[in-house]
């Protein structure tokens, strides 16, 4: 009775909170639908400030920047928005079309179909919803050995036996799928190009060998950080170093 109470109230004192988001989002959105282009994404972006964050706002604010001809920042929320739902073909779609009209078109190194369909299938759904089905499974997992222990016959054990055996399988695919969801949101390892180009270097340090020209809008993966120095790596597998401030972490 205690935790209801105090869950009503809480529930309570979040609400005109609640509210005001809801009429903070209403409010840019009418921003951007009435073609206040720069309105909007101020908007968008004191949202984001609060710590509030969700696909639509990306999705609504990577438009916005698309609109206003602000190629990198459209790249960019919707990559952000991507990792909140990979699944979203709204997002997928215009990314795509984003992407379309970069300058640098970077071929990605091939990989083995069976890696590449986990990836897909892992891409159909978020890290939470992911956890509910790894949740659902095991405790199918416990009733299946409930059923194998205490059944009187046979064919009762048999059916817990293997149908455990699945949902344990199910069980370790889709935890898995949930981690790795997380990981991404926690490890921001890709950024996009901010600058309108930038030579990448073969060493941390402004006197290195140039060994290849990045435009903006171009999305790299960071695999080291030495002071204001990112060693990249690009899809096709090349690598080299630029400076920080010419990038942005998704």
């Amino acid at each position: 009775m205690r935790r209801t109470i105090f869950f009503l109230l809480a529930l309570y004192l979040l609400m005109p909170a609640m509210a005001q988001e809801d009429q903070r989002l209403a409010k840019a959105n009418e921003l951007y639908t009435s073609g206040q282009f720069e309105e909007a994404i101020n908007a968008y972006e004191e949202i984001l400030k609060t710590g509030i964050e969700s696909p639509e706002i990306y999705y609504n604010l990577g438009n916005t920047y698309y609109k206003s001809g602000l190629l990198p920042q459209a790249i960019l929320n919707y990559e952000r928005g991507k990792l909140l739902a990979p699944h979203d073909k709204d997002i997928d779609y215009n990314l795509e079309l984003a992407r379309s009209q970069t300058i640098d078109k970077i071929e990605q190194v091939g990989e083995f179909f069976l890696v590449k369909w986990i990836s897909a299938l892992r891409n159909k759904a978020d890290s939470d919803t992911w956890a509910y089905i790894s949740i659902a499974f095991f405790t199918g997992v416990i009733l299946m050995l409930l059923l194998f222990y205490f059944s009187r016959t046979a064919a009762l054990k048999k059916i817990g036996f293997f149908v455990g055996i699945l949902f344990f399988f199910i069980f370790i695919f889709s935890f898995s799928f949930s981690y790795k969801q997380k990981q991404k949101l926690v490890n921001r390892q890709y950024a996009i190009i901010f600058a309108p180009s930038v030579t990448i270097k073969s060493s941390p340090d402004a006197s290195g060998t140039e060994i290849f020209l990045l435009h903006e809008g171009t999305k790299v993966k960071v695999i080291d950080t030495l002071g204001e120095w990112n060693q990249i790596e690009l899809s096709d597998g090349n690598k080299g170093w630029l400076n920080s401030s010419t990038i942005e972490k998704i």
